[in-house]
């Protein structure tokens, strides 16, 4: 449970940095999401360059059939490669992540599919919250290194998964779930917006452990953590 020491140290610790969290609402909140954006608006750049270069070599073809295709054709042609450029940039941007797409990815975009998910998030939850998102989006660029080190299938490889693709948004959308007026009204010690506070910096805790026990190959007490956690969030839930 979050003490009232606590819950004061995060809300002062997130009255400094307000100004700042409202300026990177809509950006990214770690490396790993940058690079999964990065290279989405690549593929839209590629795909408007090709059709800009098909636009050239025909007008190309055609100035040699018609010696020459004039000023008209010339402005045809650049109306064209704009065109081009738009329609690829109007093309459908990063699918949006969920839950269950997050539970299923390959550990190579895992915690960038992650970090996208919990940045569209963070509209709809409380600034001490936020700041514990992007400090996730931290722990999570950190993680995916180690990640790279495991297989698909591995044991360890599943409880990253659960940690990140059912623990946290269950929690997540668990708060989102409860009617505004309800979130700071005590509920057996503690508001339902302490209680998120208190569950994103456990998982922030959880990630930090699980990256140093993957980076030192102690993958039997990932496991064993996994488990403890899995009885932990279920006796909650029962409570």
């Amino acid at each position: 449970m979050v003490t009232a020491s606590d819950h004061d140290a995060v809300m002062r610790s997130a009255a400094r940095v307000i100004p700042d969290q409202r300026a990177r609402r809509e950006g990214s909140i770690g490396q790993r999401s940058k690079e999964l954006k990065r290279k989405k608006a690549l593929q839209k750049l590629a795909i408007g360059a090709g059709g800009a270069g098909a636009v050239v070599i025909a007008a190309m073809i055609a100035g040699l059939i018609l010696n020459g295709i004039g000023f008209t054709g010339v402005m045809i042609a650049i109306g064209l490669i704009l065109l081009a450029f738009v329609i690829a940039a109007m093309l459908p941007g990063l699918p949006e992540p969920t839950p269950e797409t997050i539970q299923k990815a390959d550990l190579k975009t895992l915690a960038g599919k992650t970090e996208i998910w919990l940045e569209r998030q963070r509209p709809a939850l409380p600034a001490p919250a936020v700041t514990l998102i992007d400090g996730i989006g931290t722990r999570l660029d950190q993680l995916s290194p180690q990640l790279a080190t495991l297989g698909e299938n591995d044991p360890a490889a599943q409880e990253v998964r659960k940690l990140v693709g059912e623990y946290l948004p269950d929690m997540i959308n668990g708060y989102k779930s409860i009617p505004e007026p309800l979130r700071r009204k005590d509920n057996g010690g503690s508001t339902p917006e302490e209680q998120l506070i208190g569950g994103l910096r456990t998982i922030d805790r959880e990630i930090e452990t699980m990256t140093g026990q993957i980076a030192r190959g102690e993958l039997d007490k990932l496991a064993t953590r996994g488990r403890f956690l899995e009885l932990k969030y279920d006796g909650a839930g029962e409570e």
